[in-house]
Protein backbone atom coordinates (compact mmCIF):
# COMPACT_ATOMS: atom_id res chain seq x y z
CA UNK A 1 0.00 0.00 0.00
CA UNK A 2 2.79 2.43 0.92
CA UNK A 3 4.64 1.57 -2.29
CA UNK A 4 1.53 2.55 -4.29
CA UNK A 5 1.13 5.77 -2.29
CA UNK A 6 4.81 6.66 -2.78
CA UNK A 7 4.53 6.03 -6.51
CA UNK A 8 1.39 8.20 -6.78
CA UNK A 9 3.14 11.06 -4.97
CA UNK A 10 6.09 10.90 -7.37
CA UNK A 11 3.82 10.80 -10.43
CA UNK A 12 3.28 14.29 -11.85
CA UNK A 13 0.60 15.55 -14.19
CA UNK A 14 2.40 17.04 -17.18
CA UNK A 15 0.45 19.92 -18.61
CA UNK A 16 1.19 20.29 -22.36
CA UNK A 17 2.02 23.65 -23.85
CA UNK A 18 -0.63 25.21 -26.17
CA UNK A 19 1.56 24.48 -29.21
CA UNK A 20 2.13 20.86 -28.19
CA UNK A 21 -1.53 20.33 -27.39
CA UNK A 22 -2.72 21.70 -30.74
CA UNK A 23 -0.24 19.51 -32.60
CA UNK A 24 -1.19 16.38 -30.62
CA UNK A 25 -4.89 17.13 -31.18
CA UNK A 26 -4.40 17.12 -34.95
CA UNK A 27 -2.17 14.03 -34.90
CA UNK A 28 -4.19 11.89 -32.48
CA UNK A 29 -7.78 12.84 -33.34
CA UNK A 30 -9.36 11.14 -36.32
CA UNK A 31 -11.66 14.08 -36.92
CA UNK A 32 -14.10 14.57 -39.76
CA UNK A 33 -13.85 13.04 -43.26
CA UNK A 34 -12.30 15.32 -45.87
CA UNK A 35 -13.30 14.68 -49.49
CA UNK A 36 -11.01 15.70 -52.33
CA UNK A 37 -13.48 16.23 -55.17
CA UNK A 38 -10.67 16.51 -57.70
CA UNK A 39 -10.14 12.75 -57.12
CA UNK A 40 -13.71 11.66 -56.37
CA UNK A 41 -15.56 10.02 -59.28
CA UNK A 42 -18.87 9.46 -57.49
CA UNK A 43 -18.45 5.67 -57.64
CA UNK A 44 -20.32 5.21 -54.34
CA UNK A 45 -18.10 2.58 -52.71
CA UNK A 46 -17.82 4.78 -49.64
CA UNK A 47 -21.63 4.86 -49.43
CA UNK A 48 -21.80 1.07 -49.30
CA UNK A 49 -19.10 0.93 -46.62
CA UNK A 50 -20.70 3.48 -44.28
CA UNK A 51 -22.39 1.67 -41.33
CA UNK A 52 -24.63 4.61 -40.35
CA UNK A 53 -25.66 5.93 -43.80
CA UNK A 54 -23.77 9.16 -43.16
CA UNK A 55 -22.79 9.13 -46.85
CA UNK A 56 -25.60 9.07 -49.39
CA UNK A 57 -25.92 9.32 -53.16
CA UNK A 58 -28.86 9.66 -55.54
CA UNK A 59 -29.11 9.83 -59.32
CA UNK A 60 -31.05 12.50 -61.20
CA UNK A 61 -31.09 11.19 -64.79
CA UNK A 62 -33.22 14.05 -66.03
CA UNK A 63 -30.55 16.50 -64.84
CA UNK A 64 -27.62 14.22 -65.70
CA UNK A 65 -26.45 14.61 -62.13
CA UNK A 66 -25.45 12.45 -59.18
CA UNK A 67 -26.01 14.02 -55.77
CA UNK A 68 -23.60 13.37 -52.88
CA UNK A 69 -24.39 14.05 -49.21
CA UNK A 70 -22.18 13.84 -46.11
CA UNK A 71 -24.05 14.05 -42.80
CA UNK A 72 -21.62 14.76 -39.98
CA UNK A 73 -24.49 14.25 -37.54
CA UNK A 74 -24.58 10.55 -38.49
CA UNK A 75 -20.84 10.00 -39.02
CA UNK A 76 -19.13 7.95 -36.31
CA UNK A 77 -15.64 8.72 -37.72
CA UNK A 78 -14.90 4.99 -38.13
CA UNK A 79 -12.72 5.43 -41.22
CA UNK A 80 -14.35 2.67 -43.29
CA UNK A 81 -15.14 5.11 -46.10
CA UNK A 82 -11.46 6.07 -46.31
CA UNK A 83 -10.46 2.41 -46.65
CA UNK A 84 -13.19 1.70 -49.21
CA UNK A 85 -12.33 4.60 -51.54
CA UNK A 86 -10.28 3.22 -54.47
CA UNK A 87 -9.13 6.72 -55.51
CA UNK A 88 -7.88 7.91 -52.09
CA UNK A 89 -10.32 10.81 -52.26
CA UNK A 90 -11.28 10.57 -48.56
CA UNK A 91 -8.96 11.37 -45.68
CA UNK A 92 -9.45 12.21 -42.01
CA UNK A 93 -8.04 15.19 -40.16
CA UNK A 94 -7.98 16.47 -36.61
CA UNK A 95 -10.92 18.78 -37.29
CA UNK A 96 -12.52 19.59 -33.97
CA UNK A 97 -14.91 22.54 -34.03
CA UNK A 98 -17.87 20.91 -35.82
CA UNK A 99 -20.78 22.08 -33.65
CA UNK A 100 -23.90 23.55 -35.25
CA UNK A 101 -27.23 24.98 -34.14
CA UNK A 102 -29.24 22.93 -36.66
CA UNK A 103 -28.90 19.52 -38.26
CA UNK A 104 -28.97 21.14 -41.69
CA UNK A 105 -25.68 22.88 -40.90
CA UNK A 106 -24.06 19.49 -40.31
CA UNK A 107 -24.86 18.35 -43.87
CA UNK A 108 -22.48 18.97 -46.78
CA UNK A 109 -23.62 18.39 -50.36
CA UNK A 110 -22.10 18.18 -53.84
CA UNK A 111 -23.17 17.04 -57.31
CA UNK A 112 -21.37 15.28 -60.14
CA UNK A 113 -22.24 15.01 -63.85
CA UNK A 114 -23.23 11.42 -64.54
CA UNK A 115 -21.00 11.50 -67.58
CA UNK A 116 -17.89 11.54 -65.38
CA UNK A 117 -19.16 8.91 -62.94
CA UNK A 118 -17.85 5.46 -63.69
CA UNK A 119 -20.35 3.15 -65.31
CA UNK A 120 -18.95 0.19 -63.41
CA UNK A 121 -19.40 1.97 -60.07
CA UNK A 122 -20.39 0.09 -56.94
CA UNK A 123 -23.27 2.47 -56.28
CA UNK A 124 -26.68 1.18 -57.36
CA UNK A 125 -29.43 3.72 -58.00
CA UNK A 126 -31.97 1.41 -56.41
CA UNK A 127 -30.10 1.68 -53.11
CA UNK A 128 -30.41 5.44 -53.03
CA UNK A 129 -31.79 7.31 -50.07
CA UNK A 130 -34.47 9.65 -51.43
CA UNK A 131 -35.39 13.12 -50.32
CA UNK A 132 -31.97 14.77 -50.30
CA UNK A 133 -31.42 18.26 -51.61
CA UNK A 134 -29.18 18.88 -54.59
CA UNK A 135 -26.79 21.73 -55.17
CA UNK A 136 -24.30 22.65 -57.84
CA UNK A 137 -21.77 24.01 -55.36
CA UNK A 138 -18.96 21.76 -54.18
CA UNK A 139 -18.55 22.10 -50.40
CA UNK A 140 -15.30 23.06 -48.76
CA UNK A 141 -14.05 20.05 -46.82
CA UNK A 142 -10.62 21.53 -46.20
CA UNK A 143 -9.03 21.70 -42.76
CA UNK A 144 -9.31 25.48 -42.68
CA UNK A 145 -13.09 25.34 -43.04
CA UNK A 146 -13.61 23.15 -39.98
CA UNK A 147 -10.57 23.30 -37.71
CA UNK A 148 -10.42 26.10 -35.17
CA UNK A 149 -6.80 26.45 -34.10
CA UNK A 150 -7.66 27.99 -30.74
CA UNK A 151 -5.99 26.21 -27.83
CA UNK A 152 -7.79 25.10 -24.66
CA UNK A 153 -6.72 28.25 -22.81
CA UNK A 154 -7.72 30.60 -25.64
CA UNK A 155 -11.08 28.90 -26.15
CA UNK A 156 -11.68 28.74 -22.41
CA UNK A 157 -10.95 32.42 -21.77
CA UNK A 158 -13.25 33.47 -24.61
CA UNK A 159 -15.91 31.14 -23.21
CA UNK A 160 -15.46 32.55 -19.69
CA UNK A 161 -15.89 36.13 -20.90
CA UNK A 162 -18.98 35.20 -22.92
CA UNK A 163 -20.56 33.33 -19.99
CA UNK A 164 -19.92 36.27 -17.69
CA UNK A 165 -21.46 38.74 -20.14
CA UNK A 166 -24.60 36.61 -20.62
CA UNK A 167 -25.20 35.19 -17.16
CA UNK A 168 -23.24 37.41 -14.81
CA UNK A 169 -22.09 34.20 -13.12
CA UNK A 170 -21.03 30.64 -14.00
CA UNK A 171 -22.79 28.41 -16.52
CA UNK A 172 -24.36 25.41 -14.78
CA UNK A 173 -24.73 22.19 -16.77
CA UNK A 174 -26.59 18.99 -15.93
CA UNK A 175 -25.26 16.00 -17.85
CA UNK A 176 -27.87 13.40 -18.83
CA UNK A 177 -26.98 9.91 -20.06
CA UNK A 178 -29.93 8.91 -22.22
CA UNK A 179 -28.63 5.43 -23.00
CA UNK A 180 -25.09 5.81 -24.35
CA UNK A 181 -22.19 3.35 -24.44
CA UNK A 182 -20.36 5.68 -21.97
CA UNK A 183 -17.84 6.79 -24.60
CA UNK A 184 -19.17 10.34 -24.53
CA UNK A 185 -19.35 10.26 -20.72
CA UNK A 186 -15.61 9.59 -20.60
CA UNK A 187 -14.91 12.70 -22.66
CA UNK A 188 -17.36 14.81 -20.65
CA UNK A 189 -15.73 13.70 -17.40
CA UNK A 190 -12.35 14.61 -18.91
CA UNK A 191 -13.50 18.22 -18.94
CA UNK A 192 -12.91 18.24 -15.18
CA UNK A 193 -9.42 16.71 -15.24
CA UNK A 194 -6.23 18.79 -14.71
CA UNK A 195 -5.67 19.18 -18.47
CA UNK A 196 -8.95 20.96 -19.28
CA UNK A 197 -10.27 22.00 -15.84
CA UNK A 198 -13.35 23.77 -17.25
CA UNK A 199 -14.38 25.10 -13.85
CA UNK A 200 -11.70 27.78 -14.22
CA UNK A 201 -13.62 28.94 -17.29
CA UNK A 202 -16.90 29.31 -15.44
CA UNK A 203 -18.55 25.96 -16.24
CA UNK A 204 -19.95 23.87 -13.39
CA UNK A 205 -21.65 20.49 -13.62
CA UNK A 206 -24.54 20.24 -11.18
CA UNK A 207 -26.54 17.33 -9.78
CA UNK A 208 -30.01 18.83 -10.14
CA UNK A 209 -31.74 20.13 -13.29
CA UNK A 210 -33.36 22.82 -11.10
CA UNK A 211 -29.91 24.38 -10.75
CA UNK A 212 -28.97 24.01 -14.43
CA UNK A 213 -28.95 26.54 -17.26
CA UNK A 214 -28.13 23.81 -19.78
CA UNK A 215 -28.49 20.05 -20.06
CA UNK A 216 -25.86 18.14 -22.02
CA UNK A 217 -27.41 14.91 -23.33
CA UNK A 218 -25.35 11.93 -24.50
CA UNK A 219 -26.43 8.71 -26.17
CA UNK A 220 -29.47 7.78 -28.25
CA UNK A 221 -32.62 8.44 -26.29
CA UNK A 222 -33.84 4.99 -25.31
CA UNK A 223 -37.52 4.44 -24.69
CA UNK A 224 -36.70 3.77 -21.04
CA UNK A 225 -34.97 7.17 -20.71
CA UNK A 226 -37.30 9.28 -22.85
CA UNK A 227 -39.69 10.20 -20.03
CA UNK A 228 -36.79 10.87 -17.64
CA UNK A 229 -35.23 13.24 -20.20
CA UNK A 230 -38.49 15.11 -20.71
CA UNK A 231 -39.00 15.49 -16.95
CA UNK A 232 -35.41 16.71 -16.57
CA UNK A 233 -36.02 19.30 -19.28
CA UNK A 234 -39.28 20.46 -17.68
CA UNK A 235 -37.59 20.79 -14.28
CA UNK A 236 -35.06 23.29 -15.63
CA UNK A 237 -35.54 27.04 -15.18
CA UNK A 238 -35.59 29.30 -18.22
CA UNK A 239 -33.92 29.50 -20.77
CA UNK A 240 -33.63 25.65 -20.86
CA UNK A 241 -30.64 25.24 -23.16
CA UNK A 242 -30.13 21.73 -24.57
CA UNK A 243 -26.97 20.27 -26.13
CA UNK A 244 -26.97 16.98 -28.05
CA UNK A 245 -23.43 15.70 -27.48
CA UNK A 246 -22.18 12.95 -29.78
CA UNK A 247 -23.43 11.24 -32.91
CA UNK A 248 -25.85 9.01 -31.01
CA UNK A 249 -27.51 12.00 -29.39
CA UNK A 250 -27.88 13.69 -32.79
CA UNK A 251 -29.12 10.85 -34.99
CA UNK A 252 -29.04 7.64 -32.98
CA UNK A 253 -25.66 6.62 -34.41
CA UNK A 254 -25.16 2.89 -34.80
CA UNK A 255 -28.26 2.34 -32.65
CA UNK A 256 -30.60 4.34 -34.90
CA UNK A 257 -32.36 1.24 -36.27
CA UNK A 258 -32.86 -0.36 -32.85
CA UNK A 259 -36.41 -0.87 -31.62
CA UNK A 260 -35.39 0.47 -28.20
CA UNK A 261 -34.30 4.00 -29.22
CA UNK A 262 -36.30 7.01 -30.37
CA UNK A 263 -33.61 8.28 -32.74
CA UNK A 264 -32.00 11.37 -31.21
CA UNK A 265 -32.52 13.98 -28.52
CA UNK A 266 -34.63 16.30 -30.70
CA UNK A 267 -37.35 13.66 -30.86
CA UNK A 268 -37.94 14.19 -27.14
CA UNK A 269 -36.94 17.80 -26.37
CA UNK A 270 -35.91 20.83 -28.47
CA UNK A 271 -32.16 21.04 -29.11
CA UNK A 272 -30.13 24.26 -29.27
CA UNK A 273 -26.70 22.83 -30.13
CA UNK A 274 -25.43 19.70 -31.89
CA UNK A 275 -21.84 18.53 -31.23
CA UNK A 276 -20.92 15.62 -33.56
CA UNK A 277 -18.31 13.03 -32.74
CA UNK A 278 -18.03 9.43 -31.63
CA UNK A 279 -17.12 10.49 -29.06
CA UNK A 280 -16.53 14.25 -29.39
CA UNK A 281 -13.18 15.53 -28.16
CA UNK A 282 -13.31 17.57 -24.89
CA UNK A 283 -12.03 20.58 -26.81
CA UNK A 284 -14.87 20.10 -29.30
CA UNK A 285 -17.35 20.36 -26.43
CA UNK A 286 -15.71 23.54 -25.12
CA UNK A 287 -15.61 25.14 -28.56
CA UNK A 288 -19.12 23.95 -29.34
CA UNK A 289 -20.57 25.68 -26.29
CA UNK A 290 -18.55 28.80 -27.13
CA UNK A 291 -19.80 28.75 -30.73
CA UNK A 292 -23.39 28.56 -29.52
CA UNK A 293 -23.08 31.28 -26.88
CA UNK A 294 -21.44 33.60 -29.43
CA UNK A 295 -24.72 33.52 -31.36
CA UNK A 296 -26.88 34.32 -28.33
CA UNK A 297 -27.94 38.00 -28.26
CA UNK A 298 -26.37 39.93 -25.41
CA UNK A 299 -29.74 41.38 -24.39
CA UNK A 300 -31.39 37.99 -23.99
CA UNK A 301 -32.58 37.56 -20.42
CA UNK A 302 -31.36 34.57 -18.44
CA UNK A 303 -32.70 33.50 -15.07
CA UNK A 304 -30.42 34.20 -12.11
Amino acid sequence: MFRILRKNIKTKVVRPTPETFSRELQENSRGVPEIDFSKCTGCGKCVLACPTQALKMTDCPEEDRRSFLLSRGSCIFCGLCESACPHQAIAFSGACNLAASTKAELNKKATFPLSVCRKDAAFVAGAAHPGQEKTGEAPDFSRGAFFDRLTVEESGLKLKNKIQSLFGRSLHIREVDAGSCNGCEVEVSNLSNPIYDVERFGIHFVASPRHADMILVTGPVTRAMELALVKTYEAMPSPRLVVACGTCAISGGIFQDSYSVTGGVDHAVPVDLYIPGCPPHPLAIIQGILTFLEKVPRKKQFSL
